[in-house]
C-alpha cells in the first residue's frame, strides 16, 4: 500500500504531524544558537571546505579544537535540520487538505536549500575579497545567512502554529489595529536583525565602546563617522524603534478584549524579551562582547522575533483561513 492511501489528505488536527513540527520549529533555535556562537568566536573558516569539514564529517581534532566544534557542530546541526524540514514537508504535502498550508511547507524547503547554499558560498568565497568595501564576498553572504535564518525561523513557526488544535478548532477575531501593529513590530525587529547581521559581520559590535553615550565624553553622537561606527550607530537606533514599536503592539494585544489570554500572556513575554535583549546589549559593551553573552544576545533577537511574528501570525489567522477558502 502506498505512503499516500495510507496517509489520506484529509481536514482537521493532526497530532503526530503537530507534535513533529513543533519539533522542527524548536531545532532551528539549536541551529541559531550554535551559528551565533560560531561567528562570534571567529570560527565561521574553521574549515576552508563545503560541504564537508576537511574533506570528512568527522574531521579529525573537532571535538578538542573549540573553533572547529563551533563550526562543525552548526554544519552538522544544520544537516538535520533540513532532514527534518524535507520529513515534515513530506508529511504536510501527504496528508494536509489545506493547500496554503502545503505551499508554506514547499517554500520551507526553498528556504533550507538556499540557507544551505548561502552558507557554502560564505565558505567557498571567503578568500574573494572586495577592496572598494573593505570585506570579502564570503562575509556578504555570511550577512545573508544570517537574515535567511530569520525568515526560516518565522516559517517553521507557521507551519506549527498552522497544525496546532486552537489554530484548527477555534477561531481568533484579531482586531485591525492588532494586525497592523503586528506586521508593523515583525518589520522593525526583521530590519534590526538585518542590521545585526551587517553589524557582526562587519566586525563592528564594539564599534562604539561606551553606553548609553557614543564617546566617552558623553556625546550622543560619535565624534567620526566610519561604515562600523555608523552600523553600530544605526543598531542602537533601532533599538529604541523595536522597543517603542513592541510597547504599541503589547498595549494594543492587551486592550483587545476578544483576544484570548493566549496571546495577552504571549506580549507579556515579547515585552520581557525586549527587556531582556536591551539588557544583554548593554552586557556586550561593559564585557568588550563576552562570547557567551554575546551568543545569548543574538538568541534572544531570534526569540523576539519569532514571539511577534507567532502573534502576528495567529492575528491574521481568520483572515488567512478566509481568504483560503475563498
Amino acid at each position: 500500500m502506498s505512503f499516500s492511501a495510507d496517509l489520506p489528505r484529509t481536514p482537521g488536527y493532526k497530532p503526530g504531524l503537530a507534535l513533529f513540527s513543533a519539533v522542527a520549529a524548536l531545532w532551528v533555535f539549536v541551529l541559531v544558537t550554535l551559528g551565533a556562537f560560531t561567528t562570534t568566536i571567529g570560527a565561521g573558516m574553521a574549515f576552508a571546505d563545503w560541504p564537508l569539514s576537511n574533506g570528512s564529517l568527522n574531521p579529525t581534532g573537532w571535538l578538542s579544537n573549540l573553533a572547529m566544534f563551533a563550526e562543525h557542530s552548526h554544519r552538522l546541526s544544520a544537516g538535520l535540520m533540513t532532514i527534518l524540514t524535507l520529513g515534515l514537508a513530506v508529511w504536510v504535502w501527504r496528508t494536509e487538505s489545506r493547500a496554503w498550508v502545503r505551499r508554506l511547507a514547499v517554500f520551507a524547503i526553498a528556504l533550507v536549500v538556499a540557507q544551505a547554499v548561502v552558507g557554502g558560498l560564505r565558505v567557498m568565497l571567503d578568500p574573494v575579497q572586495l577592496g572598494a568595501i573593505g570585506t570579502s564576498v564570503g562575509r556578504l553572504f555570511a550577512m545573508l545567512h544570517a537574515c535567511l535564518a530569520q525568515g526560516f525561523a518565522c516559517t517553521l513557526v507557521a507551519l506549527a502554529i498552522s497544525c496546532s488544535r486552537p489554530w484548527i478548532t477555534r477561531p481568533l477575531p484579531a482586531g485591525a489595529g492588532v494586525r497592523r501593529a503586528g506586521t508593523v513590530c515583525c518589520a522593525l525587529l526583521f530590519v534590526q536583525l538585518a542590521v545585526a547581521a551587517v553589524m557582526r559581520h562587519s566586525f563592528a559590535g564594539l564599534a562604539i565602546p561606551t553606553f548609553p553615550w557614543s564617546t566617552p565624553s558623553g556625546a550622543l553622537l560619535p565624534e567620526v563617522w566610519t561604515f562600523r561606527v555608523a552600523i553600530q550607530f544605526a543598531h542602537r537606533v533601532m533599538a529604541v524603534a523595536v522597543a517603542a514599536g513592541v510597547a504599541v503592539y503589547a498595549v494594543a494585544i492587551w486592550r483587545d478584549r476578544a483576544l484570548p489570554v493566549t496571546m495577552r500572556s504571549g506580549a507579556s513575554v515579547l515585552v520581557s524579551l525586549v527587556a531582556l535583549q536591551i539588557l544583554l546589549g548593554i552586557t556586550i559593551i561593559r564585557t568588550m562582547r563576552d562570547p557567551y553573552i554575546t551568543t545569548a544576545h543574538v538568541l534572544v533577537g531570534a526569540l523576539t522575533l519569532v514571539t511577534a511574528f507567532w502573534l502576528n501570525w495567529l492575528a491574521h489567522r481568520d483572515e488567512i483561513e478566509a481568504t483560503a477558502a475563498a
